[in-house]
């Protein structure tokens, strides 16, 4: 009897330290809301950088800009991230006048051509959709006024129970001057009330926060969320206001990261949390923007990107392929090829889409279902390594199927939450893959080691050529 309960404990440990110490599973779920201020910007791309960090969804609300301004901001940010599966809702019943700070206005998040405000869904229904479909409790992030908090409290039920802490960019808590606090001030002193913590993360409006020194280790950093803050410090914008190097909005996101940094005061439910390691915050700033909040491997700490690593063919491609689409797409490459056991166009292929699925949901991997329609032939059924590999959406996981239909082609669905894409290689591209293998293989058949060859030599070239950006039709299929 003894030694049974022994061995359930035991059992239960282990299962317990196995669902805590999740490989995938992100540390923070947010949600952001966003008066379309430059610190702002900052700090969401921040969020985004981060694996350790999953954004469910944005809202917009009037603050720095006016809540159709910010809306269109936020839209084009996403998009030059190729993040277009993000949520994004506006808050328009909010009363505050927008002041509509020039250099907020002046600041470029991304291309604004063809985005429109006044058919964006509303903050209400984002958040709701939100907390009805994603379980993990949630934090709700403040980057400007209470306003939408206040909102989603009174009239989402779940609101209440699923988000876990508000964490909100202010100048304190007894600080009822400040910008943020005034935006909406009933609003502010009810969530200030209310028994869900308010975590105040104050600002350091005292220091230059980005100097010269950090603004270069910015601009060496090669990820798209570098690239952007990179892209503001090399802007007028930045030239014409100091005030812009200081720190402010990015604190959130090192604080939501690493708490430890910041000394934090209670009262009652709530906290100020400010800074107190700036040293140890420019370290972690440093961490997310490069998105080393996680170890990314499950065997191994750091993937080889030393081109004399790989064979004699591939080494020539190996930094640009890396240049050209990042580290995420040429390791999976790498994994799904040796899986596969030789090179395969449509191994790569199917690389190619689930990272560009993985993109527009912003999603890491194991966090989506999908449904390929490659069926099981060869060589277009070697899709279904590359979309496993890419996503995590393995049939060991139940998160990848196969479908039945006769008609196999080049297309895969993702779900994710309540929303689901189809992903399909364009038909001129499909085709031309499929006359290259087929001529091939009727001159030199498949048992030819030529044959072989050539199918790696065309593989290792559209690896290199095939941008995944444009060669995917993407439908919304809800």
């Amino acid at each position: 009897m003894i030694m049974k309960k022994t061995v359930l404990i035991l059992l239960t440990l282990l299962l317990n330290s196995w669902l805590i110490a999740h490989p995938w599973k992100p540390n923070h779920y947010v949600i952001i809301d966003t008066d379309g201020g430059i610190d702002d910007m900052r700090a969401i791309c921040l969020f985004l950088a981060s694996p350790d960090v999953r954004v469910l969804g944005i809202t917009v609300s009037p603050g720095a800009l006016d809540a159709a301004t910010a809306y269109i901001k936020v839209k084009s940010l996403l998009n030059s991230f190729y993040h277009e599966g993000i949520p994004v809702g506006i808050n328009r019943s909010a009363t505050y006048k927008s002041p509509g700070f020039e250099s907020a206005k002046r600041c470029q998040w991304g291309n604004e051509k063809g985005i429109d405000a006044s058919n964006a869904p509303d903050h209400i229904k984002i958040i709701s959709e939100i907390l009805t479909f994603e379980k993990t409790p949630v934090t709700f992030i403040c980057l400007g006024g209470m306003t939408t908090a206040s909102s989603a409290l009174r009239t989402i039920p779940e609101f209440a129970k699923q988000v876990k802490q508000i964490v909100w960019s202010c100048d304190g808590l007894d600080d009822n001057k400040g910008f943020n606090y005034n935006i909406d001030k009933t609003s502010s002193q009810i969530m200030l009330d209310h028994k869900l913590p308010v975590k105040a993360v104050t600002g350091s409006n005292d220091e230059i926060y980005y100097e010269s020194d950090l603004i270069s280790v910015i601009g060496k950093t090669n990820t798209i969320y570098a690239n952007k803050i990179s892209a503001f410090f090399r802007s007028e914008t930045s030239d014409n206001h100091s005030f812009e190097r200081r720190l402010t909005d990015e604190l959130v996101p090192v604080f939501l990261h690493w708490p430890e940094l910041f000394t934090s005061h209670l009262a009652g439910n709530n906290s100020e949390c400010n800074p107190s390691d700036l040293m140890g915050i420019r370290g972690g700033f440093k961490k997310i923007i490069s998105g080393e909040t996680v170890n990314k491997n499950q065997v191994i700490n750091r993937f080889p990107s030393d081109p004399a690593f790989y064979s004699k063919d591939i080494e020539p491609y190996v930094e640009e392929i890396i240049e050209k689409y990042g580290e995420d797409e040429w390791v999976s490459g790498v994994i799904a090829n040796e899986l596969h056991r030789h090179l395969g166009v449509f191994a790569i292929i199917g690389v190619k889409m689930g990272i560009r699925a993985r993109e527009y949901f912003d999603t890491g991997v194991d966090e989506f279902r999908a449904l390929s329609h490659a069926g099981s032939e060869p060589p277009l059924s070697c899709m279904n390594d590359g979309v496993q590999v890419s996503t995590g959406a393995t049939p060991g996981h139940g998160l990848l199927a196969v479908s039945s239909d006769t008609a196999t082609r080049p297309s895969a669905e993702f779900t994710y939450l309540d929303h689901k894409i189809k992903l399909t290689l364009k038909p001129e591209i499909a085709k031309k893959i499929a006359d290259e293998l087929k001529e091939i293989n009727f001159v030199y058949g498949l048992d030819s080691n030529i044959y072989w060859e050539l199918v790696r030599k065309n593989s290792i070239k559209y690896w290199k050529d095939l941008d995944r950006h444009n060669i995917f039709i993407i439908e919304a299929l809800n």
